[in-house]
């Protein structure tokens, strides 16, 4: 889904931007980082693997995945990438995602963007319900989550497959009106 009015994002480091297929590269580079396939889902063996999201993110559908490219201010390097998917128009919800690049960790920029998204998500879209699934391993993720007000719902057992073998997974969700 093409987003017209981006999040509004207050961070000095980084901004938010629209996804392209020239940031494959750079996202790719980041998403085979050991430090970041350790805690996320990601299954990719090369960057073509990657390829194929960028029809999806493109396609005008209500319930198409959207996905924003996070850029420094200075220079508008991608160091991160942040959307929703499983967008249900009849249920106002979504599934929020994001992924940052190692270089950006610690520095406040995963609390800004979900903050920002999931504040567009409930103004813009009118979303009720925004949820995220975090591998349980991710605490950075997990504290995130926490310190944007979601809340922890349940412990999901051999929800996904993650390069071959069951993980379990954190529910998290954030209601709208709740800060």
């Amino acid at each position: 889904m093409k987003v017209v009015d981006l999040p509004a994002l207050e961070h000095p480091l980084v901004t938010l931007r629209q996804l392209e297929r020239s940031d494959a590269p750079a996202w790719y580079a980041y998403l085979a980082d050991c430090a970041v396939v350790e805690h996320t889902s990601w299954n990719l063996r090369c960057i073509e693997d990657l390829l194929p999201n960028f029809d999806d993110y493109a396609s005008s559908a209500p319930s198409s995945p959207m996905r924003l490219a996070v850029v420094l201010r200075d220079g508008g390097q991608l160091v991160g990438t942040i959307g929703l998917n499983a967008i249900s128009p009849q249920h106002r919800t979504a599934e929020i995602a994001y992924d940052l690049s190692p270089a950006v960790w610690g520095q406040g920029v995963a609390t800004s963007i979900v903050n920002a998204v999931v504040d567009w998500g409930f103004q813009r879209m009118g979303l009720l319900r925004i949820q995220a699934t975090v591998l349980e391993s991710n605490t950075r993720s997990l504290r995130v989550l926490g310190r944007c007000a979601f809340e922890r719902e349940g412990y999901l057992r051999s929800y996904r497959q993650i390069r071959g073998r069951s993980g379990n997974f954190w529910l998290y969700a954030r209601l709208a009106g709740i800060r």
